[in-house]
């Protein structure tokens, strides 16, 4: 391991180096060409000036630490912002389309940009948005608008059986594993989530040494391939997992049961990517090919389900545990449903991932046709338990695309309680979308394992970064739930929501779609649940 580690320090400064020497050589080209316009001729200084110009901007880029491409590309990455200012031609480069609509686009990652760094989020001309489009959504705000409160809101994780609740943000750092981000990436997501006060997913590559570096609170997840907590066949192992939940730093535990970028679909980690670091992170073989089997192997059934959650709850001293999903067959998440009535058994918490979550590596026919978009999902998931009397019991988190305090509002107006946020989060950091994750060449130092690349990404600059975005994005929720003229997130309602639906038209969410009674399903199934209600099975999937 100390091997490695000095090998791939060594390879980092042998590349810092060599860019230091680059911007030497400007220097001395520069100071050379000013010597012969001094004792030459004075048509030297044109080339002078030039040069010394770029020699001085290269050692500033060396320098600072709020631009990493600057770092990794001292004056070279400067074309990047310049063709950026090039607008609106060239920001279609950076245009997402989603399967719901909701376009991640460069002004909502230009807002993100804006409030990590702290500056004014406001712009000219109104609003950008085709209010005109079918599917446009806005929300109702009253004559009587409010101030909103000072208090930050937080969502308590814990039902009866829990005996060490976590009171949980309104927004919180999504799923991402070190080994798909790099060690600084981690290190400032969670140093800013300790300043926030607010959750860290650790994603299913296990509790890595920057997980845990600056205190940030986790929620450690558990997908099939158990890592940090699995035998030497790959099967769970109760022993390591009551160890590392034990620690005072992990809050909650998540059960990964699907991820919204590829459902149904397990990972696999190359050999040559499982350095001596991720190996005792994972706890895997060095070298070997890692493959994250697209089921659990814990549990089979609804019912072996729930009683998983109740044997972790009991492993980790009863700290909150529940699961992620992307929603596929109503059927069977209604089929886990029946389980926790039959068993008396409920997660504490389960987080809807959106089919149109990100990934830095994953099939396109996967990213585009599988699994359900979290608008569906999440009102799925919600009137389901509200329709078998377990919502009261059973806290929900939306995970997808959210980035703003519109958004936030919104999925809590569909069904959620609390809030996770990925690539948001990764912009936070410094991510440009430069879609190069899977290449390990990812030129921020954000998606890569090249420490000759993520020695760009400075820690205390991007922390900060981190806090100051989910600070200032829940606040404007706060603002925005104020503006409709109510106190608390509690407060939203289906009717608070309108889409449109035609040229003419626009409906609220109440009247779009339909929303179940407290046990209706227990009593009088509406005929739009009653075949999947009947087929549901607590003893199969």
């Amino acid at each position: 391991m100390e091997t490695y580690r000095c090998r791939v320090t060594v390879g980092a400064y042998a590349l810092e180096v060599t860019r230091m020497l680059i911007v030497l050589l400007i220097w001395i080209v520069g100071l050379g060409t000013a010597a012969l316009a001094i004792v030459a001729s004075p048509g030297w200084w044109v080339i002078a000036v030039v040069t010394l110009a770029l020699a001085a901007m290269g050692t500033y880029d060396l320098t600072q630490k709020s631009h990493s491409i600057l770092r990794n590309y001292p004056v070279l990455g400067h074309a990047r912002f310049l063709l950026e200012k090039i607008r609106p031609e060239i920001q279609q480069y950076f245009v997402e389309s989603s399967t719901d609509g909701m376009p991640f686009d460069r002004e909502t990652r230009d807002l993100v940009y804006e409030r990590a760094k702290g500056t004014l989020a406001e712009e000219p001309f109104g609003t950008e948005r085709d209010v005109n489009a079918i599917g446009y959504e806005f929300m109702t705000h009253s004559i009587r608008a409010r101030t909103a409160p000072d208090t930050v809101p937080r969502v308590r994780l814990g039902g009866r059986d829990c005996t060490k609740p976590y009171d949980i943000a309104l927004l919180n750092v999504s799923a991402m594993s070190f080994g798909s981000l790099s060690a600084n990436a981690i290190e400032a997501l969670n140093a800013g989530a300790a300043k926030g006060g607010f959750a860290h997913d650790t994603g299913e590559g296990a509790i890595s040494p920057y997980h845990r570096k600056h205190g940030g609170d986790l929620i450690w997840e558990i997908a099939s391939g158990y890592f940090g907590c699995r035998t030497e066949d790959g099967r769970f192992d109760p022993d390591r997992f009551a160890e590392r939940a034990g620690l005072d730093q992990v809050k909650a535990i998540s059960i990964k049961l699907s991820q919204g970028a590829k459902p149904g679909l397990g990972g696999v980690l190359p050999g040559v990517k499982v350095s001596p670091e991720i190996a005792e992170t994972r706890g895997v073989p060095v070298g070997q090919t890692v493959i994250s089997p697209p089921a659990h192997t814990a549990f089979s059934t609804p019912v072996e389900l729930v009683d998983f959650i109740a044997t972790l709850r009991k492993l980790s001293g009863g700290k909150p545990v529940g699961m992620k999903l992307c929603v596929g067959s109503r059927r069977e998440f209604l089929g886990i449903c029946k389980a926790m009535i039959e068993r008396g058994i409920t997660p504490d918490f389960i987080i809807v991932d959106g089919s149109e979550g990100g990934t830095g590596a994953g099939p396109v026919e996967f990213e585009d046709h599988m699994g359900m978009p979290l608008t569906e999902g999440l009102m799925l998931v919600h009137n389901a338990l509200v329709g078998t009397g377990l919502r009261a019991l059973v806290k929900v988190g939306a995970s997808g695309k959210v980035a703003s305090g519109s958004d936030i509002v919104k999925r809590i107006i569909q069904g959620a309680d609390f809030t996770m946020a990925a690539r948001a989060m990764m912009f936070a950091v410094g991510c440009i979308q430069a879609q190069m994750c899977h290449t390990n060449r990812c030129p921020v130092g954000v998606a890569t394992q090249d420490p000759a690349r993520t020695r760009a990404l400075d820690i205390p600059d991007k922390s900060e970064r981190v806090y100051r975005f989910q600070k200032a994005t829940v606040a404007s929720a706060q603002q925005m739930i104020a503006s409709m003229g109510i106190d608390s997130f509690d407060q939203l309602q289906p009717g608070m929501l309108n889409r449109r639906v035609d040229g003419l038209t626009t409906r609220t969410y109440a009247d779009l779609f339909d929303w179940l009674m407290p046990g209706e399903l227990l009593d009088s199934p509406p005929q739009s649940w009653l075949t999947d209600w009947i087929d549901a099975d607590a003893h199969r999937f």
